[in-house]
């Protein structure tokens, strides 16, 4: 196993050092739309709906890149991915953005040779459980059988939890989180463990969702957000202010509503965001009016949210702007 991993980290490290100095918004312009890696399914983060339309948070972020791009957030291909292939998926250079419910860890910034370039959702991971087991604290799940993605952070998390606690536990290994729920559904094991994002789509997805209960507790921190190949920072740059962009228009009082209404504001950060005054896009190599482009098309965070994650019942908690208490806040558009 060990000599995998070590194989495994050096065809990766050697994949990031080929695409070093690669100028990532050229290829995007010149292809004429961006190649966004997604999850292939989780209610509020990204999916198809019935009319095979992508939605969630994480698609949304790669509408605000297209849109600062192109001035239409429409130029994406949206490509579903497992556990097992986004990351070698975006260092293979197949895709030009990961948007995908991926936990930002020291190990994937520099031994997976990735960028995080921002935190799109804070989350942590917890457990769903079946009512009928009487059960109501993690606490109270020693013996239990879980449903489990091996080679995951949420593997990792899990034992060091129980070892933390010293609950025994037995791990089902599945290949998929799909084959996880599936899992669960047929009583294979007690629980599923997953970011609490995951956990409350699961539960809305469930035959009868008010048999089921996320547990209390929350055993990790996972900042979820976009990621980007190791080598270039220009890339990167324009990547993590579509998505400060959506974030600092909520703190601003912008929305895709009354944006243009504000042509004449009196704040020159307002001003210097939406192209009216001065150029920042020319910094990053994108439209003047970029900023004008993202709150008009996707929306600030507030709209974003109530669009994709408030339909899971996730209350927004620490994605709140820090205005409101929560973590999300970003640098000064200057």
């Amino acid at each position: 196993m060990k000599r995998l991993l070590t194989v495994s980290a050096f065809i990766i490290g050697s994949l990031s050092s080929a695409f070093a100095g690669e100028n990532t918004l050229e290829n995007v312009k010149e292809r004429g739309y961006l190649k966004c890696a997604v999850n292939s399914g989780v209610f509020g983060l990204s999916y198809t709906d019935d009319n095979g339309k992508w939605q969630g948070i994480d698609v949304e972020v790669c509408r605000a890149i297209s849109a600062a791009i192109f001035g239409d957030k429409n130029k994406v291909k949206f490509m579903p991915t497992t556990t097992k292939n986004r990351f070698t998926i975006l260092q293979s250079g197949e895709a030009d953005v990961l948007s995908r419910n991926s936990t930002w860890t020291l190990s994937r910034s520099t031994d997976l040779g990735l960028d995080f370039v921002g935190v799109t959702w804070y989350d942590g991971q917890g457990f769903l459980i079946n009512k009928d087991l009487g059960v109501s604290s993690a606490k109270e799940l020693d013996g239990a059988t879980v449903c489990i993605e091996p080679g995951t952070t949420t593997e990792l998390n899990l034992a060091e939890y129980f070892k933390k606690t010293e609950i025994s536990y037995e791990p089902v290994n599945v290949d998929t989180f799909d084959d996880a729920i599936k899992s669960l559904k047929a009583g294979r094991c007690d629980l599923l463990t997953t970011d609490s994002t995951g956990l409350a789509a699961v539960k809305a997805s469930m035959p009868n969702p008010d048999n089921w209960e996320v547990l209390p507790e929350l055993i990790s921190k996972e900042p979820l957000g976009p990621a980007v190949r190791h080598g270039d920072n220009n890339w990167g740059d324009i990547v993590r202010w579509s998505l400060y962009t959506i974030i600092g228009a909520e703190e601003l009082g912008i929305n895709s509503n009354n944006v243009d209404d504000f042509k004449e504001s009196k704040n020159s950060e307002i001003l210097r965001i939406l192209g009216h005054q001065g150029n920042l896009g020319k910094f990053l190599g994108v439209r003047k009016d970029f900023g004008y482009q993202i709150i008009k098309q996707v929306g600030n965070y507030k709209e974003v949210y109530d669009k994709t994650m408030a339909k899971t019942g996730l209350p927004r908690g620490l994605n709140a702007s820090y205005k409101q208490g929560g973590l999300q806040y970003v640098p000064p558009f200057r």
